[in-house]
């Protein structure tokens, strides 16, 4: 590659992006000191950099003292991440949302009689399972399975159910083909999902859905928190609206792709 001449270097824009570059896996948050030692600049450059940055919207401050990259960002790199799956562009928004409730965060899509998980974000562990990219979950006792089959037609939906093969997992598992059937039809109308410890005794969860550019449902997001910590009501009042939150997100840079 031909070197560039001195006169065309931007050395501030070098340095603005050493700064973005400097926020990885293992230093998402930093201090004002943390990334003046990290990428080798006075305090008063790094200070200018990223209230720079936080004025643009790519870089937000928690407390005036920690500094992490917005989700912002990945307006920079679009056209590289348009050949990406649309839920490795939901990752940054999962670990924001985890960040915020302080509770596991997820993302399936629907597989037969499955819901298949393709992004996830663990806090606290809650379950006995082990949750992880490509788990499978029995679609009809989770939120985020009811959810993906609500964007079912009525007639299909019905026929689905009655020839799915539904265990009673806890006391609290729906195992009426009839029952699931309206509950799912009302998780179509308010456009989200509980299911309250019908997987495992002890977890609570409530989803929503990730829908394209045509309205059609792609994949579901879910917070999930245990039982003790957090009721029903609870779970709507406190999780809902940051979840609603994070699909607006989500679905705005899958359909800028």
């Amino acid at each position: 590659m031909e070197s560039i001449k001195k006169s065309d270097f931007v050395q501030s824009l070098e340095k603005g992006l050493n700064v973005i570059a400097s926020f990885d896996p293992e230093n998402q948050s930093m201090t004002l000191t943390e990334v003046a030692k990290k990428v080798d600049l006075t305090r008063a450059n790094a200070r200018r950099i990223l209230l720079t940055l936080q004025y643009l919207g790519y870089v937000q401050c928690e407390d005036g003292k920690k500094f992490s990259l917005s989700p912002k960002i990945l307006t920079l790199g679009y056209s590289y991440l348009s050949g990406l799956p649309y839920h490795e562009i939901a990752k940054p928004f999962l670990r924001q949302l985890a960040d915020q409730v302080n509770e596991s965060c997820s993302m399936s899509v629907l597989d037969q009689n499955d819901i298949v998980y393709v992004a996830r974000v663990q806090t606290n562990r809650i379950m006995t399972l082990a949750l992880g990219i490509g788990t499978r979950l029995p679609v009809y006792a989770t939120s985020m399975g009811r959810v993906l089959l609500s964007r079912m037609e009525d007639e299909d939906l019905r026929e689905y159910l009655h020839n799915l093969k539904i265990e009673k997992l806890t006391e609290n598992t729906i195992t009426d083909p009839d029952k699931l059937f309206e509950r799912i039809k009302l998780v179509r109308n308010r456009g989200w999902a509980i299911a309250d410890q019908e997987l495992e005794i002890g977890v609570r969860s409530i989803a929503c859905p990730i829908k394209d550019k045509s309205g059609k449902t792609i994949a579901a997001l879910n917070i999930s928190g245990h039982a003790s910590r957090v009721s029903k009501d609870e779970m709507q009042e406190k999780f809902l609206p940051p979840l609603k939150s994070t699909v607006v997100q989500i679905e705005n840079a899958i359909h800028k792709l």
